[in-house]
């Protein structure tokens, strides 16, 4: 049996792992694009504020680690597969056979077709090439305009501002982290931001770049009349999954691979995990596309007990996101937005930057909000994937939503006698 992995990102590396516990015997290749070893990109903003350096990044620190697993890496670009034959083609001319396939080629930063997006100095936060690229554009003092103020902006935007850059944060939405935090959250956010010195524009976008005009290298104008100089322009505007290679095959595709429970794809033998992989949303059913990293490390495990010959399942995809932006902890988990006619509530604390927010489906907490907490945060995503049901507790928490510990602790141990604060 010989089992392929394309990918050798969190989703490729988790498979060839749990792949080799669960299949001693078979043939493993782990395929990767960039010539440095498996790496995580959520480290390169820790690179990028000097505090490790290129092998701090390193999925796995120890030399020889797939070696002794007998996983077999290899470099090389998909480009073509054609699942009846079980082949991919490679961009160098070369082709490989499978038995079972694993398709995590992960996503790419989006470029926006703006004017002037494709100048040198404007960067993308990525791969390790890039992040090799900004450590080199940007110095303390240098004008730097970032387009995107979602997940990924904000802890980008975190190492510019490590690296003491005058930055200018610009987000087409209403507010900053609009994918994750509700409006009032993402307002107190982008408030926070901007008491550490960040300059914010929100429901603004990049028009064009240009030349400067001797002040700045570049000049960037906005949709609100600004121009801007600027020295490097970084673009955070979202990524998009690697497909192109899996068009015009028999796998269905949606936003990304349609997969069941267990990671199949319409085509029998290929599997998909990570970014790429569209899977069920927990609890609307509806297809979802989750580029985060603890999905995919348990798509990746999911995929690989079941390319091995297991019967491992995961029960729809639970929106999961923690962030830290300039020292500020927030946390969504699930449907934070609520459900029309379903009931939630909102505990505001704008002076001392702490926010909560519940919602509900009946009696059961399907999506939550927090700002300033750290606390038993983790009982929100315990409640939420639990999907409990909090009968008197949930009219308790309508009146005090601080209380979702207790709340937690009585819906898991009922025996226990926990008194409402």
């Amino acid at each position: 049996m010989k089992h392929l992995i394309l990918g050798n990102g969190p989703a490729g590396v988790i498979a060839a792992e749990t792949l080799r516990r669960a299949d001693p015997a078979s043939e493993i290749v782990m395929v990767g694009s960039e010539e440095v070893p498996p790496y995580s990109r959520m480290a390169i903003p820790y690179y990028l504020e000097g505090n490790i350096g290129e092998p701090g990044m390193y999925l796995r620190k120890n030399a020889g680690h797939f070696d002794k697993l007998r996983i077999v890496e290899k470099l090389a670009r998909v480009v073509g597969l054609d699942t009846d034959r079980r082949v991919v083609t490679y961009k160098d001319g070369c082709s490989e056979t499978y038995d079972r396939l694993l398709i995590a080629t992960g996503s790419r930063p989006v470029k926006p077709p703006i004017p002037g997006v494709h100048r040198p100095e404007v960067q993308t936060c990525w791969t390790m090439a890039d992040a090799r690229a900004i450590a080199a554009l940007t110095h303390p003092g240098s004008r730097v305009l970032q387009l995107g103020a979602g997940f990924i902006g904000c802890i980008i935007m975190e190492a510019l501002a490590a690296r003491g850059v005058d930055l200018t944060v610009v987000e087409m939405g209403d507010r900053m982290v609009p994918r994750m935090m509700t409006p009032t959250a993402g307002g107190m956010i982008k408030r926070w931001v901007e008491t550490k010195g960040i300059r914010v524009r929100t429901s603004a976008g990049v028009q064009s770049i240009e030349d400067g005009d001797g002040v700045a290298p570049l000049n960037v104008k906005l949709s609100t009349g600004e121009t801007l100089p600027c020295d490097v322009v970084i673009v955070a505007a979202g990524v998009a999954p690697n497909l192109e290679f899996v068009q015009g095959t028999r796998i269905e595709l949606g936003r990304g691979i349609r997969v069941d429970e267990r990671m199949c794809t319409s085509v029998d033998g290929v599997y998909a995990a990570g970014d790429v992989a569209e899977g069920r949303d927990f609890f609307t059913g509806e297809p979802l596309v989750s580029a985060i990293q603890p999905n995919a490390a348990d798509q990746a495990r999911v995929a690989a007990l079941n390319m091995a010959g297991g019967d491992a399942h995961l029960p729809g995809v639970l929106p999961i996101n923690v962030l830290a932006t300039l020292g500020l902890i927030s946390t969504s988990f699930g449907q934070w937005w609520g459900e029309q006619g379903e009931q939630g509530v909102e505990m505001v604390d704008e002076e001392r930057f702490r926010y909560l927010s519940l919602q509900f489906k009946g009696d059961v907490l399907i999506g939550a909000t927090s700002i300033g907490m750290t606390d038993h945060v983790g009982a929100l995503r315990g409640l939420i994937q639990g999907r409990l049901n909090l009968g008197a507790w949930k009219d308790r928490l309508m009146a005090n939503p601080l209380g979702f510990f207790e709340a937690y602790v009585s819906a898991t141990q009922p025996t226990t006698l926990v008194r409402a604060a």
